[in-house]
């Protein structure tokens, strides 16, 4: 039931990243990317310090270390893909960004020497062709924004990879709330140094900045670091790449966008790759049992 609880609060979490998209594209027209990141994380930090407060007496220097890890990959892996959005294309963005589902497992096995299931690899790879089948365009040029956003997948892997380490023996709020501040400290050094100034903006920008720090940073990032104390970072990692999917359901719902079979099709094979890394289809396994019985 714990595991189950764990993927289903993932499954949150991707569904509201994919409504940030939304979000996001409307508070371009207000600020800057560099302002929109540090406004996030800022929102973010304040809520669950005004929310928790009184973890804060029990943090630890092993947490605060972990949680400042945690906030340097976070900044780093959203400043690449914002920069990345830049000099590429909106669906090449998206793509490359959800190679991170097939590079979790390799950090394991490089880093640590962890065997990788061979499912959840083949659920992995699969769930990166799904989204490949969503995003891409029929283009195979490579430009700097595509190396910097492949700079922001390896940024969310290793995210991912050390959110699951750390979280097993410390508290996921406390470690949410640091990697928050960790990340508006960075944000708000970055908006000072390249001389940006905040100023009056339309409540359409207010809002939206608003809806990116309370749902697609606060809430999401909260259950993503408790619900990943439940499972695998594999695992998570392919729940997570939904998030594509997602945002496909919400343009198409609120942007208007047409629904194409290329959509579907992508779709469809996302879904198959969480059937396989979920279920690790245990009906081969019987086949293969009675194949050698016999």
């Amino acid at each position: 039931m714990r595991r189950y609880m764990g993927e289903l609060a993932l499954t949150v979490t991707a569904i509201i990243w994919g409504s940030g998209f939304v979000a996001s594209a409307i508070a371009l027209e207000h600020f800057t990317p560099y302002q929109i990141l540090a406004g996030r994380f800022l929102v973010g930090a304040v809520i669950l310090s005004v929310i928790f407060h009184k973890r804060l007496k029990t943090i630890n220097k092993s947490t605060l270390i972990k949680g400042a890890i945690l906030g340097i990959f976070l900044y780093l892996a959203f400043a690449l893909q914002t920069v990345g959005l830049q000099f590429t294309t909106p669906s090449k963005n998206a793509f490359l960004t959800a190679v991170n589902v097939v590079i979790v497992p390799f950090i394991g096995f490089l880093l640590y020497k962890r065997k990788m299931d061979f499912y959840e690899l083949t659920g992995a790879v699969l769930a990166m062709v799904g989204v490949g089948v969503l995003s891409l365009k029929l283009s195979s040029e490579i430009n700097v924004g595509d190396l910097l956003t492949l700079g922001c997948a390896v940024g969310f892997a290793f995210h991912i990879f050390y959110t699951a380490k750390f979280v097993k023996d410390s508290d996921p709020i406390l470690l949410t709330l640091i990697q928050m501040m960790t990340a508006a400290i960075i944000g708000f050094i970055v908006v000072v140094f390249k001389g940006e100034t905040f100023h009056a903006v339309e409540m359409d920008g207010v809002v939206s900045l608003l809806y990116l720090g309370i749902f697609s940073t606060t809430i999401a990032f909260l259950l993503q670091t408790s619900a990943q104390k439940l499972i695998s970072e594999t695992k998570a990692a392919i729940i997570l790449s939904t998030e594509s999917f997602w945002g496909m359901v919400f343009s198409v719902a609120i942007l208007n966008e047409v629904m194409t079979m290329k959509m579907l099709f992508g779709a469809i094979l996302i879904l198959i790759a969480i059937i396989i890394s979920e279920t690790k289809l245990p009906f081969l396994k019987r086949n293969k049992l009675k194949e050698l019985i016999r």
